[in-house]
């Protein structure tokens, strides 16, 4: 993959792969399994956004809470900061927890509504060693400040705040612990339009200012080109396209890839790119095709392609993608 020797990454991710049982019948033996992430590499250099999109049960998320080691991985590697983490202990995880956090793609959801969004907060800096109560209060108020909420609010419950300024809590929350890495797991797919720019401006302002890195989750290629600086294009368990973001809008590869862009809403009709559409269905995780993940949607499926699992091609420096005929292979 691009850049994955680079002394600049702060993460790594190596052949990831999760698989689901399925559990059947009185005993509940194991039936088959859903290959959720199928052998997925990338890697996000400090102070970067990596945007991960693809249609929902692609297995995006599913990636996000493996790098956390919110769930376990079944095959692979997990590199962060030159270290290997895949099989850490809860024990050797806890003091790398407060390096990589979660922003979820439900507001409300993830804070306590029995809890002030100044306890909320609190948490995180006793997490992080901060023992006096007013220098807590003190850092409560700047990090509510810094998402652009009152410091008088720090008193009241989640349910007195609307998505946006929720969302913004969120946010604040996660950076109380000081991290390097924040996963947004389609942390603005909930929100308003107008109140989703608000956020990623605030996403993207607070990276420059803390230089933070970035795993940005969504399915709004709008918003993940606006703020990444690389995209992979996910399918199915599997990465199908990796470029920079400006590589990869200007001269996709891949007829997945295509066909999403191509049903982006454009504000210039002259610029509109012609519809793809893509015929059949998506296949069940559960039973995944021989050969290439999208052959039954593709519209350059060739018996080739049916037979043999193809791993990335070169379309240039930094640009992979899983396909051999959009190359000329």
């Amino acid at each position: 993959m691009a850049g994955i020797n680079s002394s600049k990454n702060l993460l790594r991710v190596e052949g990831l792969k999760k698989y689901f049982p399925v559990r059947r019948g009185f005993l509940q033996k194991v039936a088959g399994w859903i290959r959720a992430v199928d052998g997925v590499d990338f890697d996000i250099e400090e102070g970067k956004t990596l945007g991960l999109v693809g249609e929902s049960g692609c297995g995006k998320s599913t990636a996000g809470r493996l790098i956390l080691r919110l769930l376990e991985p079944d095959e692979g590697k997990i590199v962060f900061r030159d270290q290997d983490i895949t099989r850490f202990s809860e024990s050797q995880m806890k003091p790398l927890r407060k390096e990589m956090q979660i922003i979820f793609q439900d507001p409300y959801g993830s804070l306590n509504p029995r809890m002030t969004i100044g306890e909320s907060i609190e948490e995180g800096l006793r997490t992080l060693g901060v023992k006096g109560r007013a220098e807590r209060k003190a850092r409560v108020e700047k990090l509510l400040e810094m998402v652009g909420i009152p410091a008088r609010g720090a008193d009241r419950y989640p349910h007195e705040f609307s998505g946006g300024q929720r969302q913004r809590i969120g946010i604040a929350r996660a950076l109380s612990v000081e991290p390097s890495l924040i996963i947004c797991d389609e942390a603005v797919s909930a929100l308003d339009v107008s109140v989703q720019a608000q956020i990623v401006n605030l996403i993207k302002d607070l990276q420059a200012d803390l230089g933070l890195s970035y795993l940005f989750i969504a399915h709004d290629l709008n918003v993940v080109g606006y703020i990444s600086d690389t995209v992979a294009v996910m399918y199915l368990g599997h990465i199908m396209e990796y470029a920079p973001a400006d590589e990869l809008y200007d001269n996709p590869l891949h007829p997945y890839t295509l066909a999403l862009l191509s049903a982006v809403p454009v504000p210039e009709p002259d610029r509109r790119r012609e519809l793809e559409t893509l015929s059949g269905d998506v296949p069940s995780p559960l039973d995944p095709p021989a050969g290439c993940r999208f052959q039954g949607r593709c519209p350059l499926v060739e018996d080739r392609c049916r037979k043999e699992e193809f791993g990335f091609y070169h379309a240039g420096d930094d640009h992979r993608v899983r396909c051999w005929k959009v190359i000329g292979k």
